[in-house]
């Protein structure tokens, strides 16, 4: 297949999720792995539901106004007995909608040697990745246009875009407060709810309503659990979202962190240029 930065969504994941040759590592650990072996303002404790509810989708506001965050992402991924995990860090501006984030899989089922971090660049309607493998040099980049990802890049960069991350929140409905906690040192509200797809991607911002939308229209069901930690400004410090889809007749069930922290740090993104994109064919 080759690779031009746009890909076509063939299947919605309720009848089998279409991996792409771009992110297929991704799921592919654990099709392997299985085979292989088996408070914010505006709300306060008590405050009642459409409090929270407010708090929650009011969160990607508060992250633009602080500009910029370090973070670090999680994703675990459960099937046939089987669980995996892939972790992520690095940093994102939420006012520009850019970031870079360094992605570290796991080993591969037969227990072999580490495979080499995968750099990505995030950034509005796009996803750029490095060390990719597959066949692609090693100098080069693959380019994917998330907006036609079936999962607009919610699971299957094995990493989610910390803006999609906070963005689904603007979909948040029955909402309950769950109480103070703290977080890394700092005071937080602890939210839990599901979140509508559909009703985020039509709230969401511009630069990534796009890639919602091909979610909304991609998942079987758009209901998205979640646990949300907001801090006093009402910044999202941590979510959690559990996603489930279909791939090559297993359900995998998909938990995705993603925390943030050191607010206010410089956030620099270089994009590829063309020259440096990989338009060839990937190995399978």
């Amino acid at each position: 297949m080759v690779v031009q930065g746009q890909q076509r969504r063939r299947r919605r994941y309720g009848r089998g999720f279409p991996v792409s040759p771009v992110v297929a590592p991704v799921v592919a650990v654990v099709v392997a792995v299985t085979a292989g072996g088996c408070g914010p303002a505006g709300a306060s404790p008590g405050a009642d539901a459409g409090a929270a509810a407010a708090a929650v989708r009011e969160a990607p506001d508060a992250l633009a106004r602080a500009g910029t965050s370090k973070a670090r992402t999680s994703m675990e991924m459960a099937t046939g007995g089987t669980r995996v995990t892939i972790r992520g860090e690095g940093a994102y501006d939420f006012a520009a909608r850019h970031g870079q984030l360094k992605v570290v899989l796991p080993k591969d089922a037969a227990g072999g040697s580490s495979h080499r971090p995968i750099t990505e660049l995030l950034a509005p309607g796009a996803l750029y990745m490095k060390n990719r493998g597959a066949g692609v040099p090693a100098d080069k980049w693959v380019r994917v246009d998330t907006t036609t990802l079936a999962d607009g890049n919610l699971v299957t960069g094995g990493a989610t875009d910390p803006a999609a991350a906070a963005e689904l929140l603007r979909g948040a409905e029955r909402v309950t407060y769950v109480g103070e906690e703290e977080l890394a040192g700092v005071p937080v509200t602890h939210y839990r709810g599901v979140t509508d797809l559909g009703r985020a991607a039509r709230a969401a911002s511009p630069q990534v309503r796009g890639a919602l939308a091909a979610a909304a229209k991609g998942f079987a069901q758009d209901a998205v659990p979640f646990d949300a930690y907001l801090d006093r400004e009402g910044r999202l410090r941590k979510v959690r979202h559990r996603f489930s889809f279909t791939n090559e007749g297993r359900t995998v069930a998909v938990a995705s962190t993603t925390l943030l922290y050191d607010f206010g740090v410089p956030v620099v993104v270089r994009l590829p240029p063309r020259k440096d994109i990989y338009a060839g064919k990937i190995e399978a």
